[in-house]
């Protein structure tokens, strides 16, 4: 499997445990505001690690290291990735993978082989808004990401929704839309938009205040009562 990039310790981003990342590269979005804009564009500054240089870590690693992170970019397409997932499920890591949601049959199909332990589907916007979230035309898509929103939520595997909100592409009332989207019990994060230093489509963009955040939260939770912030 293509990994384009590898952090060996996260505290933050698989919940309650000690992980590494696995950087996939390639997207089939565009989202303006991706911070990941290197492997995306699959640049060749971007850099690549071997499959074996990962599992060698993993081998090393077991018994202090207890989860796997898998993110990109999209994971979904890659081809090998279930193979990849079953030698890291071998050696006894717990994984989580994130996902734009748009490869449902993909995801049943890990679901189904027990190779995921966590979820986080990204949701970019409301349905109305998609395409200008995700920088591409979504409308195609949106059938698949909505079978992906009910695969979670009607699954058993502990998943989360997040949306990252940009203040030039979001507004209070598409959060309370997004959250009408998955109303019920659902987790689901607002997230801030943040320069990385590597943004798509900088231009136009920005984050919105703490108090905006806490005012969106409030109207996400009339829908999704577990709703909160994240990373602020």
């Amino acid at each position: 499997m293509r990994i384009g990039g590898f952090q060996k310790l996260t505290l933050l981003d698989f919940p309650d445990q000690m992980a590494c990342i696995v950087f996939t590269p390639g997207c089939n979005f565009r989202c303006p505001y991706c911070h990941n804009a290197g492997l995306v564009l699959q640049r060749e500054d971007a850099g690549e690690v071997s499959q074996e240089e990962v599992l060698a870590y993993l081998k090393k690693r077991r018994g202090l290291l207890e989860g796997v992170v898998i993110t990109g970019g999209e994971p979904l397409l890659q081809p090998d990735l279930e193979s990849f997932l079953q030698e890291v499920r071998s050696l006894g890591y717990l994984i989580k993978l994130d996902t734009n949601g748009s490869f449902p049959q993909r995801l049943e199909d890990l679901l189904r082989a027990g190779l995921l332990d966590y979820i986080a589907m990204d949701l970019k916007h409301s349905p109305e808004g998609y395409s200008r979230a995700a920088g591409i035309d979504a409308a195609p898509l949106l059938p698949r990401i909505e079978r992906s929103v009910s695969l979670l939520m009607h699954g058993k595997t502990p998943y989360e929704f997040r949306t990252t909100l940009v203040k030039g592409l979001h507004t209070p009332g598409d959060v309370e839309r997004i959250a009408g989207w998955i109303a019920g019990d659902s987790p689901y994060f607002l997230q801030s938009y943040a320069d990385s230093g590597d943004i798509l489509s900088p231009g136009g963009l920005d984050a919105f205040s703490e108090g905006e955040l806490q005012q969106m939260l409030q109207l996400a939770r009339k829908h999704c009562p577990k709703a909160a912030l994240r990373g602020i």
